[in-house]
């Protein structure tokens, strides 16, 4: 941009404001000296923003169809640009220009419309400014997303988690009440006594029994930035599978510069999403501090991270708290995405940087998100797992 002289940055401010108000193409205009006005980098960004909802965009055109990923991501993504009064104006605007108000307004219109993750991702992100007759609608959407959700990942998650917190509480000591007997059978065969007829066990295979004791610390830690709108959606259905299961003490963050606690309205998946705010900044090192604070048993802790790793805070000190975090004995994962979108966009370096110091980074779908969980609970290494998988870690991709 021309460097002007005489009260220089304030006529660039001015010209600024004027060509995002026109908008691009033939808007751009010249300065009072004969220069184009170009923006800067941050004002490109707006005026994108501006001409996904204003002109004629395929955000619009898109509608609530296959593109609504997209929509999710530019509600997320107009809190970083604009200030808070601005952006509840473009999302009353978006309301109306997406055919939002209409939808919510008119329920039998639902119809016309499958109610998936995309369009939960949308609600969530147009958040408080869904007209009040509209909120019912709009949670209703949610929960009926969210409960097919639930019911077609329960099953598994129980059973995986479960099955390795069982398997880690084993013990070649049990009482006689705990014993595994075919297990010790199958174990013990080569001290079979023909003479006797029976198999005389050198040890004995069973369970510690600790059903009423908590067995594991799980705290999901999610960044609420705009692309990772399917990812909150997946780990608040997640986490209220995971607090239904009385050997586990699960704990759910959310957070962009600041950090939300929504561990109380963890029973109720919708109740966590119309809680978070999806977009704005992001301080990844401050969440890390926060669940490192709740941290009482780090043998026992996972920490599982998801994020696209994109700090807006320090970053040298968000490495170090995970460093501390790992050092201390705590299992810590970072998802660069939970979902099924597939390749995530994330921040590579500092992926490869956590990798380093033992935090393995990869994205993960929801469908295998249960057995990651199963080996993390059984400590085996999730770098191995996720390879298993064919899941490409941070060195990888």
């Amino acid at each position: 941009m021309t460097d002007f002289t005489e009260g220089g940055a304030e006529t660039r401010d001015r010209l600024s404001r004027w060509r995002l108000v026109l908008g691009g193409d033939g808007a751009d205009g010249i300065s009072h000296d004969g220069a184009p006005v170009r923006l800067s980098e941050d004002d490109m960004r707006r005026d994108q923003a501006l001409e996904a909802l204003y002109g004629d965009s395929s955000l619009r055109r898109g509608g609530l169809g296959s593109s609504t990923p997209r929509v999710a991501r530019w509600l997320g993504d107009i809190r970083g640009y604009f200030p808070s009064s601005v952006v509840q104006v473009m999302q009353a605007d978006a309301m109306d220009r997406l055919g939002l108000r209409q939808l919510l307004l008119e329920p039998e219109m639902l119809r016309t419309v499958q109610p998936d993750i995309n369009l939960v991702s949308t609600l969530v992100g147009l958040g408080k400014v869904i007209p009040e007759a509209s909120r019912e609608t709009a949670r209703s959407v949610v929960r009926q997303v969210t409960k097919e959700l639930e019911d077609r990942l329960r099953a598994r998650t129980v059973q995986a988690v479960s099955g390795a917190l069982n398997r880690s509480a084993r013990t070649r000591r049990p009482k006689h009440r705990d014993i595994d007997w075919n297990r010790t059978i199958a174990a013990n065969l080569k001290h079979y006594q023909p003479d006797y007829r029976t198999v005389v066990p050198e040890r004995l295979l069973g369970h510690a029994r600790r059903s009423t004791e908590i067995q594991r610390e799980i705290i999901l830690c999610i960044d609420q930035s705009g692309s990772m709108a399917e990812s909150v959606v997946y780990s608040s259905v997640f986490g209220a599978v995971l607090s239904s299961l009385p050997s586990v003490n699960t704990r759910l963050v959310v957070f962009d510069t600041e950090v939300v606690d929504l561990t109380d309205e963890l029973d109720d998946p919708v109740d966590v999403l119309f809680g978070v705010q999806l977009g704005g900044g992001t301080d990844i090192n401050r969440a890390l501090a926060y669940c490192q604070d709740q941290i009482t048993k780090p043998a026992e802790t996972i920490l599982v991270l998801i994020s696209d790793l994109y700090e807006g805070g320090i970053a040298e000190e968000m490495l170090r708290r995970a460093a501390s975090i790992v050092g201390g004995g705590t299992t810590m994962i970072a998802l660069l995405a939970l979902s099924d979108s597939g390749h995530p966009s994330f921040d590579s370096r500092h992926a490869a940087a956590l990798a380093g110091i033992g935090v393995p980074a990869f994205a993960c779908t929801p469908d295998l998100f249960p057995d990651m969980m199963a080996a993390a609970i059984e400590r085996r290494d999730i770098g191995e797992w996720a390879a298993s998988q064919d899941i490409p870690t941070s060195h990888e991709q």
